[in-house]
């Protein structure tokens, strides 16, 4: 019996060792979102545009009632094809993730959702020197995969947006 319980201790401890992400696309770029900040994953269909909002918030969404402020993740990346969001299907369906924070709700507009992946903390590094300032700020660090790398994508910053002074 204390072998069951050995094995079950070191599973637990294998999963307080992971880092779980949602994993999305931006630009071809694989970033990580940490699972316990993402609330929900969802289409775009209507975005009300808001005028003089900073340019990476692309509007407003009415989701199931709640009003939720849309940020461009090409945007705030500052990516090369920042003119344009991210394109679908349909240009008038965009795929977004739901995040909270301080009990206001957003939605990062991103061009793919991907899988969620447990990845062992020792993989994680820190954000490497030669990565774009832009990306770098809004970045935690990166886990080197086999055939690419992950931005582990600081929410915190990602939603801290300068709001422009009011004259």
């Amino acid at each position: 019996m204390s072998e069951q319980h050995e094995d079950s201790a070191s599973g637990l401890s294998a999963f307080e060792d992971s880092l779980d992400y949602v994993t999305v696309t931006v630009g071809g770029q694989l970033l990580g979102l940490p699972i316990g900040r993402v609330q929900d994953v969802f289409i775009a269909t209507r975005i009300t545009p808001v005028p003089l909002a900073p340019y990476e918030i692309v509007g407003l969404i009415n989701l199931r009632g709640r009003v939720v402020t849309a940020i461009c993740m090409r945007r705030r990346m500052r990516h090369a094809d920042t003119g344009r969001l991210p394109t679908g299907t349909d240009e008038h369906e965009l795929t977004a993730v739901g995040l909270d924070q301080g009990g206001e709700a957003f939605a990062l507009i991103v061009d793919a959702v991907g899988e969620v992946m447990r990845l062992s903390r020792t993989t994680f590094e820190p954000v490497p020197i030669h990565l774009d300032r832009a990306w770098a700020a809004i970045a935690k660090g990166v886990h080197r995969l086999d055939d690419r790398l992950l931005v582990v994508i600081d929410v915190d910053a990602v939603l801290n947006i300068e709001l422009p002074i009011a004259a």
